[in-house]
């Protein structure tokens, strides 16, 4: 009799504690978090939204657009998606997978890095960021490093009408320096650096 009762007060106590833990974990835990995200950063809580003159969300400074006309800064490849119109899906997150021994990577990156030396007018045998010629691990990234943005400076110069020493004042605001002041490299945000061009992003 004493074995079962300490086995119903050792399944008393677990219940009791299953429930304050998903009381806590799966309800005042996220409901503080949610209070605190509203309350003090609204904007990164809500996806950082980027909205119209009229309200309608037309981008997020988190995630990557396909930009790919001579006046916009071109972002990295992505490998987001299936075939070449679902570039940037925001519903299909991820990499190639592709290994570094693969020919279809090799083959690509070498398209890649082609097609981004025609596009800035770059002699044949430039030197072409990495981040130009291959895909962030999400395919989602809104981020160009510094040497791509400026290398992309005199084309979109020429599309826009605009002095280069204009536009690259504009990539150095819309440049994102390290985390914390240590953490990754400085990167130029192309959602924010386009829309900026457009003035749909102040």
């Amino acid at each position: 009799m004493e074995i079962l009762m300490s086995i119903f007060k050792e399944i008393k106590i677990s219940v009791i504690v299953t429930l304050v833990l998903l009381i806590v974990c799966c309800g005042i835990y996220p409901l503080v978090i949610y209070g605190v995200g509203q309350a003090f950063f609204p904007r990164q809580a809500n996806g950082s939204i980027v909205l119209d003159g009229s309200g309608k969300p037309i981008a997020s400074t988190l995630l990557g657009q396909d930009f790919s006309a001579d006046k916009y800064f071109n972002p990295r490849p992505s490998a987001a998606g299936t075939g070449s119109d679902f570039r940037y899906d925001s519903t299909s997150s991820g990499g190639s997978n592709y290994g570094a021994t693969s020919q279809a990577l090799h083959d690509a990156v070498a398209q890649r890095i082609a097609d981004y030396r025609k596009a800035n007018n770059l002699a044949a045998d430039a030197s072409v960021p990495a981040d130009a010629a291959e895909a962030s691990a999400s395919g989602l990234d809104p981020h160009i490093s510094i040497k791509n943005a400026l290398l992309q400076v005199p084309r979109v110069a020429k599309a826009r009408n605009m002095s280069e020493d204009d536009l690259k004042k504009l990539v150095d605001q819309y440049t994102d320096g390290r985390d914390f002041g240590i953490l990754g490299e400085p990167g130029v945000n192309i959602i924010k650096l386009n829309l900026a061009l457009d003035g749909k992003y102040k």
